[in-house]
């Protein structure tokens, strides 16, 4: 029965006919009943009956192809979302910032309290049309990632140059730009402007940070200023003590770069600055113009604008305000046993911690429950910081006798309608 059906319908195809105009024409002409014409061409009555009801009210409009959109989607994104996805991108493109799913996402999350997925933003972002299309990338298991395990552990530091733009609106002279990376946090430690061919020494550049040890696996930036220094990278370690020797160049030993890690992480973030700059409206036109664009870029960059390669989408003030340092062999006059540990705070408002050899469960309190955290544990010393937002959530000294410590708020509700619990 099912291969006459079947060849009855490839008959009908050929001959230009539709099945709604021969079920219409079985109804009203051949005066057949909706069970018949369902039995007859093999398909359901409940159909027959819709079709012959919406022919009887729009004629041969009926035969049209509709649409099979529901007529309301609970789950899908609400308008007002999706303007402030829109509007976001706008304003991101516009400062010449990132504006890719993943950073509308931070703001989101962060700003707006509003948490939308990356696939979204990018069906969202699609959709308009404010996306341009590129080829398939490289994929990022391909790269062989590699970064200091602590802030100061390693620094970068590289010249760029960017053009001055006169009053008259005519082009300036070239000016160059010194950048100071931090290799873990990409924390921007410095940024100046400096004439062309006025270098300063780049060790006299950073009196105010320690001085750290230098982890021989890791590798920093080459230099892009061969006309006066040979291409090489910086790392901070122990040189040689004395009094003769300047702080800065006693604790930093310029190092040689190998070729295959020539372009480092600084380089990517003059990328992205000199991308800032060019969006400004008002260009500077002298070194101090250009000096006050770099701090607030130095300010956007560090504490503003998440960073995709760091933990949770952190900003590098994050990382670099709350990791513990590194430093020198030489300063590490204490014995206490100090580890960083990541980890999630779970619905019941606690995170766990192990400390020699049993395990403790450190009260945070329900409200952030899905937090991710950092723990900085020094000994029986723990502070608990906000992963995203470098927010100091709680510290503590663990009590080696208890399981569960308390966060030290009373027991029980808070109001009579409240149930009792415990945090």
């Amino acid at each position: 029965m099912s291969q006459v059906i079947g060849d009855m319908w490839s008959r009908v195809a050929c001959s230009g006919m539709s099945k709604a105009r021969l079920v219409i024409t079985a109804l009203f002409v051949e005066g057949q009943s909706p069970a018949e014409v369902a039995a007859r061409y093999g398909v359901h009555r409940s159909w027959v009956y819709k079709l012959k009801t919406r022919y009887e009210a729009e004629g041969d409009a009926a035969f049209q192809p509709r649409s099979r959109r529901p007529r309301s989607s609970p789950t899908a994104t609400p308008a007002a979302t999706a303007e402030l996805i829109l509007r976001l991108r706008k304003q991101l493109t516009d400062r010449g910032l990132d504006a890719g799913a993943d950073t509308i996402s931070w703001h989101l999350s962060h700003t707006h309290t509003t948490h939308v997925s990356r696939a979204t933003i990018n069906r969202i972002l699609t959709r308009a049309g404010v996306v341009t299309p590129q080829p398939a990338k490289r994929p990022k298991s391909s790269y062989i990632r590699f970064a200091a395990e602590q802030p100061n552990e390693c620094w970068q530091s590289d010249f760029t140059h960017y053009r001055l733009t006169l009053p008259s609106g005519r082009p300036g002279p070239d000016v160059e730009i010194l950048s100071w990376l931090d290799d873990c946090s990409r924390y921007l430690l410095h940024v100046s402007a400096h004439h062309l061919g006025h270098r300063p020494d780049r060790t006299h550049q950073l009196p105010r940070y320690r001085c750290c040890t230098w982890h021989p696996g890791l590798h920093a930036d080459r230099q892009r200023d061969g006309l006066h220094h040979p291409p090489g990278r910086w790392a901070r370690r122990p040189k040689r003590a004395g009094n003769r020797t300047p702080p800065a160049q006693r604790d930093t030993e310029k190092l040689p770069a190998e070729p295959p890690h020539h372009r480092g992480k600084v380089e990517r973030v003059q990328q992205t600055m000199k991308k800032w700059l060019r969006a400004q409206t008002l260009q500077p036109a002298t070194i101090t113009d250009l000096q006050a664009l770099l701090d607030a870029f130095q300010a956007e960059y560090n504490h503003r604008r998440p960073h995709r390669s760091l933990p949770h989408r952190a900003t590098p003030a994050t990382i670099y305000q709350t990791a513990p340092k590194s430093a020198p062999s030489g300063d590490r006059t204490s014995d206490t046993h100090d580890r960083v540990r990541h980890d999630k705070i779970d619905n019941g408002g606690v995170v766990t911690l192990r400390v020699n050899g049993r395990l403790h469960h450190i009260g945070i309190g329900r409200t952030h429950a899905g937090t991710p955290v950092i723990l900085l544990i020094q000994d029986l010393h723990v502070r608990v910081v906000n992963a995203a937002t470098g927010t100091l959530i709680r510290e503590l000294t663990i009590d080696p006798r208890r399981d569960y410590q308390p966060t030290g708020k009373p027991f029980g509700p808070t109001n009579r309608n409240s149930r009792t619990h415990k945090t």
